[in-house]
């Protein structure tokens, strides 16, 4: 009759030697396997094992440090992707969100536009009315503000041509003013000359007058080159 092995169960030993005792056997087996299948799978492997006393045991057939830092590395990088993943994810559902929300405004856009119009019912209808009518209403008072903008910018620069063209007859009333007296200047310069011409030609010749002696007097404007 064959016996049937009984499971052992898994607790805690309570006996202190028996636990240690355990430990050890248990131990050595698991460093065991655990070369075993670094050999067979060639796979790098690391235990560390402490004791209850505190003391440690390891095994690695590389530097366990190597073998520790590969794995702080694979760690960050899967923590690296997790969070991408999930940057990825909250991407994926705000495009989502943009590409309805923006399906809605073309939709609007195309109703505006007076399209698809056969889609609406009545109450959607009568919403779209008084849409339009609120937007016409911001467009006739931005389209009056623009006008009496350009009223205000054609008046400031009328006035502007006025007090120019006041400037300018100013100027030229002063010009024509500085001419003429410079004519009556001239005037009356010849008329001095011509009088004192006139007196002179009235004088008696001095008594050593000779008369053969051809001399002329004239007067005049001077020479310009």
């Amino acid at each position: 009759m064959r016996m049937v092995r009984q499971k052992t169960q898994i607790k805690k030993i309570e006996n202190l030697s028996a636990r240690q005792v355990t430990f050890s056997k248990r131990r050595r087996g698991l460093f065991k396997k655990a070369q075993e299948l670094s050999t067979m799978c060639d796979v790098d492997i690391a235990l560390i094992v402490f004791s209850a006393t505190g003391k440690l045991f390891h095994y690695s057939p590389l530097s366990i440090n190597q073998v520790l830092e590969r794995h702080k590395e694979q760690s960050r990088n899967v923590k690296e992707l997790q969070q991408s993943s999930q940057e990825l994810q909250i991407a994926r559902r705000r495009s989502a969100m943009l590409s309805k929300e923006l399906g809605e405004r073309t939709r609007e856009l195309s109703h505006l536009k007076g399209e698809d119009l056969h889609e609406l019912d009545l109450k959607s209808l009568c919403k779209l009315e008084a849409t339009i009518e609120s937007r016409l209403v911001a467009v006739v008072k931005a389209k009056g503000d623009k006008m009496l903008k350009e009223i205000s910018n054609l008046k400031k620069k009328g006035a502007q041509l006025l007090e120019e063209n006041a400037y300018l007859k100013q100027q030229l009333a002063d010009t024509i003013s500085n001419g003429q007296k410079d004519i009556h200047d001239q005037c009356g310069h010849h008329h001095f000359l011509e009088l004192t011409i006139r007196g002179l030609s009235s004088l008696d010749p001095p008594h050593n007058y000779n008369s053969s002696t051809d001399t002329c007097l004239k007067l005049g404007l001077p020479f310009t080159n």
